[in-house]
């Protein structure tokens, strides 16, 4: 059973955050701070279709886990405002949320917490180290994270090609439309669903459950992230991220769907790439016969022993003296 928290902050929203703790506690182990991605909620951190989910896997291995919603996901709230920004949720909701964690947690070691941020929660937990000096931040997992445009795939460069345009759509219904969407695409256009999750992979029969991650999209953050891909290089509040990697000595490890359209390999991968970081780590996977995109890491058949049991012996590891 997870312990659930309503968190408020000193900057108006209030987040929700639950926290899955070990039977047998791992001596030395930090908190894992769990951080979801742009249009999805914590949700899918604790949902699996047929097989344990990533919060179960990493608490079976003594690992105190946390899943945070940013301001506008699950059941976290807006607060004042909803022109949200990504400085916003790097520095104040992500800041909010480890304050948090390293108040409650259990763990002997609370001098900082180690992030897992997923899909564009990665590029929040590198924006974070990069703007708070002295963040309370050690190791940080990118699972099918980014940081730097490498490539970007024809169908998000479209939908992404004007800023203005992209800060003035307003979409709602995202998860009703994604539960009658889902299952018909997965008939019918196998092909251009596998950019985001592969039938052949996970297990689809289960979509009314799958999509309560979604959320929908937020117009100031379509027209930043509209700006990022046209600039290619990460710029939150005036400084460039990008280029920051080359700085960081945080152990980093990342975690890169080779089927994924979302963030493709090559973008993926250039955390592990650029970072400054001397413990680095890189973990490709999907094959032809088990196809990875980008919900896929999260859900997929076997990905308890070929992801998730792997991301936990990373952030088991001991520090180096």
């Amino acid at each position: 059973m997870a312990d659930r928290f309503l968190v408020p902050t000193a900057h108006g929203p209030t987040l929700s955050m639950r926290r899955t703790s070990p039977k047998v506690p791992s001596p030395h182990a930090r908190p894992v701070v769990l951080v979801p991605g742009y249009g999805m909620s914590s949700y899918v951190f604790g949902f699996h279709p047929s097989g344990p989910s990533l919060e179960a896997s990493l608490a079976s291995r003594g690992l105190e886990v946390w899943s945070v919603d940013l301001r506008g996901q699950g059941q976290s709230s807006w607060g004042p405002r909803r022109d949200v920004s990504l400085g916003d949720l790097a520095v104040d909701d992500l800041g909010a949320a480890i304050d948090h964690v390293l108040a409650e947690s259990r763990c002997e070691d609370r001098s900082a917490v180690d992030l897992v941020g997923c899909s564009l929660g990665a590029a929040l937990a590198f924006s974070h180290v990069s703007l708070v000096k002295d963040a309370k931040v050690n190791k940080i997992v990118s699972m099918g994270g980014l940081v730097t445009w490498r490539r970007v795939h024809p169908i998000v460069r479209a939908a992404f090609v004007s800023p203005w345009l992209a800060g003035k759509v307003r979409i709602g219904g995202t998860r009703v439309m994604a539960r009658l969407v889902l299952p018909a695409l997965a008939r019918l256009a196998p092909t251009l669903l596998s950019i985001y999750i592969n039938p052949r992979s996970t297990d689809l029969s289960q979509v009314s459950e799958l999509v309560k991650t979604v959320e929908d999209p937020v117009p100031s953050l379509n027209r930043e992230i509209a700006e990022w891909v046209n600039r290619r290089e990460l710029v939150v509040r005036g400084v460039n991220v990008s280029r920051n990697l080359r700085s960081l000595s945080h152990p980093v490890m990342c975690v890169v769907g080779r089927h994924d359209g979302v963030v493709p390999e090559e973008t993926s991968r250039a955390i592990y790439d650029e970072v400054g970081s001397a413990r680095r780590e890189l973990l490709l996977v999907g094959t032809d016969e088990w196809p990875i995109g980008h919900a896929d890491l999260f859900v997929a058949h076997h990905a308890e022993e070929r992801i998730f049991s792997p991301v936990a012996s990373f952030l088991l590891e001991r520090d180096e003296a």
